[in-house]
C-alpha cells in the first residue's frame, strides 16, 4: 500500500467514526462524558457540607458587601426620619411622559389592589372588607403629601401597607411617586 492509500483510509475511517457518532436516532441524547460535570452533589443548606469549616452551605456575606443593585437609603424607619424625608428628599427624576407611564404601569401592578386606579382607596383589597382601606390620594391627608414621604412610604411601607424598597428600585420607586403626584390633582369623587 502506498503512502496516498493510507491517507485516504486513515481520512475515510476518521470520518465514517464522525459519522457513526452522531447517530440517527434523535430520541437518543448521546454518551456523556464526565458526567460528574453535568450531575453536581447537592449539600443539604445547613448541614453537611464538607467544603466549608462549619460545615454549612448557606453562607454569610464577607463582611462589608452589599447586593448588586443595592442603594443604600440614608433614612431609617422611624417617625422623625419620616419627616425629615419629606422636608429633604426631592425627586432626581426629569418629569416626562415616559416616566409618567412607567410610573402608571408600575402603580397599576404594584399599588392598584389597595389604593384603587385613580388612588381613591377603591382596590379589590380595600372594598372586601378584609382590610381597612388607606386614605385617598385626594383627600386632605394626602393630597399635599410631600414627595420625598411618598418615596420613605414606598420604601418602608406605612400603616398596614408593606415595604416595597426590595421590590422595586429607586428610580421605579420615583416614578410612582410622579405618577402619585397626578392622582392627588384629581377630584376625590369617582368618576
Amino acid at each position: 500500500m502506498n503512502k496516498n492509500t493510507s491517507k485516504i483510509l486513515v481520512v475515510f475511517a476518521a470520518f465514517t467514526v464522525l459519522l457513526a457518532s452522531c447517530g440517527h436516532d434523535k430520541t437518543h441524547p448521546g454518551y456523556e462524558y464526565a458526567p460528574n460535570m453535568y450531575y453536581s452533589v447537592a449539600y443539604d443548606a445547613d448541614k453537611g457540607n464538607p467544603n466549608f469549616s462549619n460545615g454549612m452551605t448557606n453562607q454569610h456575606p464577607v463582611e462589608g458587601t452589599i447586593p448588586r443593585g443595592y442603594e443604600p437609603f440614608h433614612y431609617e424607619n422611624t417617625p422623625a426620619e419620616y419627616e425629615r424625608a419629606g422636608s429633604e428628599l426631592k425627586n432626581p427624576l426629569e418629569r416626562t411622559e415616559a416616566n409618567l407611564q412607567e410610573g402608571k404601569r408600575l402603580f397599576l401592578t404594584r399599588c392598584v389592589q389597595c389604593h384603587g386606579e385613580f388612588g381613591r382607596a377603591d382596590g379589590s383589597l380595600a372594598v372586601n372588607g378584609k382590610f381597612p382601606p388607606p386614605p385617598a390620594y385626594q383627600s386632605e391627608a394626602l393630597k399635599n403629601l410631600p414627595e420625598g414621604k411618598a418615596f420613605f412610604s414606598i420604601t418602608y411601607g406605612k400603616n398596614l401597607m408593606g415595604p416595597h424598597g426590595f421590590i422595586l428600585d429607586k428610580d421605579q420607586r420615583w416614578k410612582i411617586v410622579q405618577y402619585i403626584q397626578e392622582l392627588q390633582k384629581l377630584p376625590l369623587e369617582a368618576k
